[in-house]
Parts: C-alpha cells; structure tokens; sequence
C-alpha cells in the first residue's frame, strides 16, 4: 500500500474489534505494529484516534497509512515509527492494476450503474476481499469500475467466494454511508437461489438458530448455537426432484458469517457442492453435476442512496444452468416468492 486509504466499515463488518477488523484485511501486520500505529494517530477511525479493542461501526471510515513504508509517516526522524525487531512485516506492495481480461469480465457483469451506485453479477470463485491464502480479489480490481468517477467504487457488503450474484458498490462515500445504514437497519431485501441435495420436510418455513464461528484463519465456519448470535432465514422449495435435490429460494433477515450454507446443512438439505459444511453429502451426481457451491444472490432490494429503490436481480451463473438442465427444474421461478409474507 503506497498511500493513505479511507475505508468504509461494510455492513458485514459491523460490531467488530478494530483488531480483528484490521488482521483480516491485512495478515501481514503484526500486532505489535497495530499497536504503535494506533499510538501515533496513524490508523484512525472518523478521524479520531482509536484503540485496538475499539468496536467499529457501520458506515464509519477507517484511515490506513501506508503500511508498506517503516518509517513513522510524517516524522522527520530517521528510524522513528519502525515497527520492533520481531515484529518487522514485510513490504506490502500496491495491488497490481487489473489485467485487460479481469477489467472485461468485471465491466461485463455489471447489472445497474449511475453516479452513486454500481451493481455487478459477481462471479463465483471471485474472492470480495484479500486475506491470507487469496490472490485475486474483487477489491484489488474495483480501479476497474471507476470510470469517470473521481474514485474507485468501494465496497459496502460482501458475499462468499464462492457464492455468485447480486453484489453493490458505492461510487463515493455519501453513497456507502446510506447504502450501508441500509444493510444495517435491515432495509434490503435479499433474495438467494440454492439447490440442495435432499429436499426440507416442508415446503417452506423460517430458520431461527443461532449461529456461532468457530475455527481460526483460514479455516472459519460456524455451528448451530445457542449461545451464538441469533440467525433466521426463511425458505420456500420452488422445485424438487424426488427426494434427491431442491431448488429453493432464501431469504435471510440477518447476515451471519456463512448463515445460508449453515441453515440448509440444519434443516438436513446441505447445498450442492458445500463439501466444507457437509463434505461427501453435499454432492451428488459427481460426473454429470459440477462440484461448485450452488449458491447465487438472484435478487437484491434496497433504498437508493438518494431517492427510489434499487431492485436489481443476477442471471444464473454457468454451472448452476448446467444443474438446471441436468435435473429438469422449472425454467423459471417466482421471483419473490416470500411476497406473502408479513415482515
């Protein structure tokens, strides 16, 4: 990182330490670093100074100096500001500018744009944000969805590797400001597309369990809870094949860490190709069904930043029509099928 960076707390970040909030984006500070960062004013948040078990906020933004430099920003002093003998980080080095055919693919998915937001189709596989063991990632790429902005868009919620859909960006910080007061106070409606291997005993209904993580780094999930925070999703099948495999949509009110894949492997239908929550029993149909997490963000409601409504919906990703074709589900489906539903 070459320069200062203002970055906002995205509604899935909400209520976290500063800590933990700081080691996911940037596994290569120690810390011990953090630490002498926050010291010296040189990570604030909203322009403050701020400690390390400090909890972030939705929609606050976090100031990062350049960390690939060891000298103190803005001393004059030689040596001052360098982080302790055991604590010496390696050089982080800026992002590499997006590659012609990463810049097409993500120009190519974008679903609505104006001067406040971006909405993109996000493809699976696509990680949103960095983090130890990622290479490419959404948010190194986002230069590529500037255009004649005056900055790249950021980002304002996230969704899994793996899962595909429905994803939106913020072109300034008024708009991730709003867009994320929205996620916060549960104003969006988010829909999801799943097929799960078995079919849930009834045909629709509401997931209230709560989650906890469990795990560390690198190999985080959660579990079904009591002592964890509180999770709920409704469901509904929207097609089946038997007692095999489900098509369903999901709806959830909270946005937990992992919540859809941990919700189906409760109700006893894990998602097609979910193999970190269910292993074996999340496929089936090995040669004839791709071996992705069959997960989409289909559609997605929400207060514009400044007047309206957004309401935007993903085309299917690859793998998830080839499952469509090969099982023989419907060709379409209710795009809201919870409209009955009083909440």
């Amino acid at each position: 990182m070459s320069g200062v960076t203002q970055i906002t707390v995205a509604a899935a970040d909400g209520e976290q330490r500063l800590d933990r909030w700081f080691k996911r984006r940037f596994p290569d500070i120690g810390h011990g670093r953090l630490e002498k960062l926050l010291r010296t004013g040189q990570v604030r948040v909203d322009g403050k100074r701020a400690k390390a078990s400090d909890r972030l906020e939705v929609g606050q933004v976090v100031r990062i100096p350049p960390l690939g430099e060891t000298g103190s920003e803005g001393s004059s002093e030689p040596g001052r500001g360098e982080p302790a003998r055991g604590d010496r980080a390696p050089a982080k080095r800026p992002p590499a500018a997006p590659a012609a055919r990463d810049i097409r693919m993500l120009q190519g998915a974008v679903l609505y744009q104006d001067d406040d937001v971006i909405v993109i189709n996000k493809p699976a596989g696509l990680a949103v944000q960095g983090g130890s063991g990622i290479g490419k990632n959404l948010d190194d790429l986002l230069v590529a969805l500037q255009f004649d902005a005056a900055e790249k868009p950021r980002l304002v919620h996230r969704l899994d590797r793996d899962t595909s859909g429905v994803l939106v960006l913020a072109r300034h910080l008024q708009a991730a400001q709003r867009l994320a007061d929205a996620f916060r106070h549960k104003d969006a409606r988010k829909i999801y597309w799943a097929v799960t291997v078995g079919v849930p005993k009834l045909s629709h209904g509401k997931i209230d369990a709560a989650l906890a993580k469990q795990g560390g780094q690198g190999r985080e999930r959660v579990q079904v809870d009591d002592e964890g925070k509180r999770a709920v999703t409704f469901y509904r099948v929207l097609d089946k094949v038997g007692t095999k495999v489900a098509w369903l949509a999901l709806m959830p009110m909270t946005g937990r860490t992992h919540q859809l894949r941990a919700h189906c492997l409760a109700l006893g239908t894990p998602i097609l190709g979910d193999g970190k929550y269910a292993g074996a029993g999340a496929f089936i149909a090995r040669e004839a069904v791709p071996r992705q997490l069959h997960l989409h963000a289909r559609r997605l409601i929400l207060p514009h930043p400044r007047k309206g409504v957004i309401d935007v919906t993903a085309p299917l990703p690859t793998h998830m029509q080839e499952t469509q074709r090969f099982f023989g589900f419907a060709d379409s489906f209710d795009e809201d099928p919870f409209a009955d539903l009083d909440i």
